[in-house]
Parts: C-alpha cells; sequence; structure tokens
C-alpha cells in the first residue's frame, strides 16, 4: 500500500519549514503499511501545567496520517486533505519523546481512515487518534 522508494529521510526533507519541522516531529520508518515519526516533549509542544498538549498530539496524527494518505495517492495525480480527526488521550507525558505509527483502517477511492497511536518509550498509549482523509482530484 505504501509505495515503495518512500524514505524517511525524504518526509523529513519534505517537512521542512512548516509546523512539522517546528515541533519537531521526526519521521523514523516507512513500511508497506506503516508510517512511524517522534516528536519531542518540550516547551513547544506542553501546555502551562508541562503535560503534553493535547493538541501537539493531534499535530502528530494528523501529519502521520495526512502524509501516509498523501504517498499513496500523489502518484494517481490525486490529493488528500483532512476531512475530520478525533483523539482520545489516554495518559499525560511531561518529558522524553512521543511516538506515532499510522495504520490504514480504509483505503477507498474517496476516503482514508486512518488510525494513529501514540506512545511513550515504555510503549504506554498516550493518544489514540482516527483521521478521515478526502481524496480529491489535483487540479
Amino acid at each position: 500500500m505504501i509505495p515503495e522508494g518512500i524514505t524517511p529521510e525524504g518526509l523529513n526533507d519534505f517537512s521542512k519549514g512548516c509546523m512539522v519541522e517546528y515541533v519537531g516531529i521526526n519521521f523514523t520508518e516507512v513500511g508497506s503499511d506503516y508510517i512511524k515519526a517522534e516528536m519531542p516533549v518540550s516547551h513547544k509542544t506542553t501546555q502551562p501545567f508541562g503535560l503534553l498538549h493535547g493538541g501537539a498530539s493531534v499535530v502528530l496524527a494528523e501529519t502521520l496520517g495526512s502524509v501516509a494518505a498523501s504517498v499513496i495517492v500523489t502518484p494517481q495525480g490525486k490529493m488528500a486533505v483532512g476531512l475530520e480527526i478525533s483523539a482520545n488521550h489516554i495518559k499525560g507525558k511531561k518529558d522524553g519523546v512521543v511516538t506515532g505509527i499510522a495504520k490504514a483502517v480504509h483505503i477507498g477511492r474517496s476516503t482514508h481512515l486512518w488510525e494513529i497511536r501514540i506512545t511513550d518509550e515504555q510503549d504506554q498509549l498516550i493518544c489514540l487518534s482516527k483521521i478521515t482523509m478526502a481524496i480529491l482530484d489535483r487540479k
């Protein structure tokens, strides 16, 4: 499903100069059915109480889901745009790194549904997110 030749290095280069780079998201793995990235828990990603901001988790989730859908549909002359995202924040995190992995639940002609699991260094679930991507013709 994920096209061959997509690399973490290529995704990191593509993501320079936008929010992805600003919050420190770093793509680490690309498999045939998943994309994985890390994000530091730092002053750029925490809320005033020092915990990982829920919005930062959503940024990581949306980044992973959007990129995963895009690498599938771009070669077909299509584009993927976020239609809806949900996130359940399961556990707080004050420091270190979180890792997100996006896997497809549904790959359709007009929509994709991706599940993104965000975990800590001990593989404990921090956030569970789902994103629906609309697949549109490129104009």
